[in-house]
């Protein structure tokens, strides 16, 4: 491990490799530069420090050099313990960020460098699950008054959130990034769907063609890994508790199945809901030999790994993200250790996808920072739709992608109420 006052990473002599990998992320992330460009000249966050807690990869590397642009101190350590890619945390090193992570931290560790982000007493904190705000607000509400607000990447994170605001605990404003059109239904759809299937692939090698995928949960997420899956051959099987999503899986043409039917069936399991015990001991001994259990939502939680191995008559590293357990004879496999598959066994979104979430985080730090006497303290707040609309321009232009705009006559048009048939 190297360390200093500013930095714990697991190995700087990756830092070349962290850059070349960031060089490429950028050459796909046009919207996100455009917001660097117009950051670097008008200094909208100078003066202002950021704490971030978000997965370390080459495309998070981009928005720090975004946030840094626009005058921004930036601390920022990982929010899941095997998702950091230690060539990137190495080149935000050498590059002065003040940064502590590295893949496979231990739970201390990760929970002592979230404190690190913490003591660097950041104005704007910017989560992806919400351990940061709520570790502030556990045992650092000292620093509160200092804080303009922040911001939250992730579906987990808005849940607590929304927990948080129902016991009256959240004590300053934070922004649902993750309920921007150009975030959950791109990020979570397009990208949980092609990396969550990476992950596996690269976890595994199996083949999706012809295998039965059960998907629990079936948001944005659950839709994006659904559709993938069988555009790769597999017979799709969801489990869901929502009544509307269990008839929109319907209606999109898969199987509904309660999990514990489904749970015979299934070759692979894959979770991404934001529960916990989603997949419990009782489904496992249902399972198959050899079937698989994923999880791609945020948290460890939503497979009862710990039961498992508790029950298991033995338990052994196949892989480096495959575990395989004995349980009643039969062989079982856990990939990621329950962890994010996309994170733990692949690199995460593609950079164009993350381009959209992150031009989201960046805005929403700008925003917090120009209206921070507008908002009244303890409340989970939205972007403004010109903002979300912004985004999604950005994004079109850099795809090079052009679309129409009304005429002034259909303006008035849909303005008005007095013209019918």
């Amino acid at each position: 491990m190297d360390s200093s006052e500013t930095y714990e990473v697991k190995d700087l002599s990756l830092a070349e490799q962290g850059a070349k990998n960031m060089e490429l992320a950028e050459s796909h992330m046009g919207a996100l530069l455009e917001i660097k460009k117009r950051f670097a000249k008008e200094q909208p966050l100078k003066g202002i420090r950021v704490g971030l807690a978000l997965h370390v990869t080459k495309e998070t590397g981009i928005l720090v050099r975004t946030l840094i642009a626009g005058g921004a101190d930036v601390a920022i350590t990982g929010c899941n313990p095997l998702s950091t890619q230690d060539d990137v945390a190495a080149a935000l090193a050498k590059e002065g960020v003040h940064v502590w992570a590295y893949k496979g931290e231990t739970n201390e560790d990760y929970y002592r460098y979230i404190t690190n982000v913490i003591e660097f007493k950041p104005h704007v904190t910017i989560d992806d699950g919400c351990d940061l705000v709520s570790e502030i607000h556990k045992k650092h509400e000292a620093l509160i008054p200092e804080i303009i607000g922040g911001c939250e990447e992730t579906t987990t994170g808005i849940i607590r959130l929304h927990a948080m605001v129902r016991d009256k605990a959240l004590k300053y404003p934070v922004v649902a990034v993750n309920d921007n059109k150009t975030k959950h239904l791109l990020d979570n759809y397009y990208g949980t769907g092609q990396s969550t299937l990476d992950g596996i692939m690269r976890a595994s090698n199996v083949l999706f063609a012809g295998k039965t995928v059960v998907v629990a949960g079936y948001g944005s997420c659950g839709k994006g890994v659904s559709l993938k899956a069988k555009g790769l051959g597999a017979n799709v099987v969801v489990t869901e508790v929502d009544a509307f999503r269990a008839l929109q899986a319907a209606l999109d043409g898969f199987r509904v199945l309660p999990l514990n039917e489904a749970a015979s069936e299934g070759d692979i399991f894959i979770t991404v809901t934001g529960n916990k015990s989603v997949i419990d001991l009782a489904h496992m001994k249902l399972m198959k030999e050899g079937a698989m259990l994923v999880n791609s939502g945020h948290f460890d939680a939503e497979i009862n790994v710990a039961a498992l191995q508790k029950e298991a008559s033995s338990e052994r590293r196949i892989r480096e993200f495959m575990d395989e357990y004995v349980l009643g004879g039969k062989k079982l496999y856990v990939l990621g250790q329950g962890r994010l598959i996309n994170l733990a066994a692949a690199e995460g979104h593609p950079s164009e996808v993350m381009s959209t979430s992150f031009c989201g985080q960046a805005l929403a730090v700008e925003h917090l920072v120009k209206n921070k006497d507008s908002f009244s303290g303890g409340e989970v707040i939205q972007l403004p739709p010109e903002l979300d609309d912004e985004i999604a321009k950005l994004q079109l232009k850099a795809m090079g992608v052009e679309f129409d705009t009304l005429t002034p006559e259909q303006q008035e048009y849909l303005a008005s109420w007095q013209e019918g048939t």
